[in-house]
């Protein structure tokens, strides 16, 4: 009987290179180390708004870039309307408050075909067409999109509404002393006619329905705001005060006189530019239900 010496068992787990042993012995863990915990990442900073007046200006100019080349045939149309109008008025008024109410009425209706009737086609098929997704993805604030299209529209009647203007002191004999006061006139009429036109646009539920209510607001301004108040009937009288453009009518035709009252020409500004405010927030809040549907 051959008998030896035991040869002690390797532990194969404990001779296996590369692999780390953990014993069991006194003074050794059985638990495995834990990975240190990562440090946790701070959340990124937002991008400051963007401010109102750089977005209303960003806007405006593209706007008047885009609409240059489109919009100037359709001036040269609101430009020669209105003369046209001033040349059939001659041959029934002579002169007068009546001749300064057509003078008047004709160079506003230039602002009013632009910035009234196109503005609203121009949301109108805007909603239609998905073009407010848009602008609801730009960091601008809504008031900027609409005083920024606003304003790029109502600039396009300047040169209509002083050669209409011009036009008609020429035909009608009256002072061309005054004009300068169309430098008020223009941007709180075209302010308030272009916030109802963007309210209409946007608030008419098809683009033709839009194009037709900015083409009956802009005969409006034709019927109530060319012919003389004295000669329109009671219940028009009370309809050409509740439209926007009249104050502006206003203003301009009193300056026609030998001795303007100024005052009164202040107080008809003051309401056109409230009237204004209040449609271009009509608009915005127009803007903002259009662009969530």
């Amino acid at each position: 009987m051959t008998g030896g010496p035991a040869t002690p068992t390797t532990d194969r787990r404990a001779a296996a290179p590369g692999r780390a042993a953990h014993g069991t012995g006194p003074g050794m863990s059985t638990t495995a180390p834990t990975a240190a915990p990562r440090a946790v990442a701070a959340p990124a900073t937002l991008a400051p708004r963007a401010r109102l007046l750089p977005s209303l200006s960003a806007v405006y100019r593209a706007q008047l870039s885009r609409a240059r080349v489109a919009r100037i045939p359709l001036l040269f149309v609101a430009t020669f309307q209105s003369v046209g109008i001033m040349i059939l008025m001659r041959g029934v008024v002579d002169g007068g408050t009546e001749a300064h109410a057509v003078v008047a009425g004709s160079s506003v209706l230039v602002v009013a075909f632009v910035a009234l009737n196109l503005l609203a086609q121009y949301f109108g098929q805007l909603r239609a067409g998905g073009g407010l997704d848009h602008y609801a993805t730009l960091p601008v604030p809504p008031a900027a999109v609409v005083l920024g299209a606003a304003g790029a529209y109502a600039s396009f009647t300047v040169p209509g509404t002083l050669v209409t203007a011009l036009v008609g002191c020429v035909l009608f004999q009256l002072p061309l002393a005054q004009l300068w006061v169309l430098i008020a006139v223009i941007p709180l009429a075209g302010a308030a006619l272009s916030g109802l036109g963007a309210a209409l646009g946007l608030l008419a539920p098809r683009p033709e329905l839009a194009t037709l209510l900015g083409q009956l607001g802009m005969s409006a301004a034709l019927l109530l705001g060319v012919l003389p108040p004295e000669r329109l009937p009671a219940l028009l009288v009370l309809a050409r005060d509740l439209l926007p453009s009249t104050y502006g009518v206003e203003a301009f035709a009193r300056t026609f006189a030998p001795h303007p009252d100024w005052a009164a020409v202040l107080v008809d500004l003051g309401v056109c530019a409230g009237v204004g405010a209040v449609s271009l927030t009509l608009a915005t809040w127009a803007y903002r239900r259009a662009a969530v549907r």
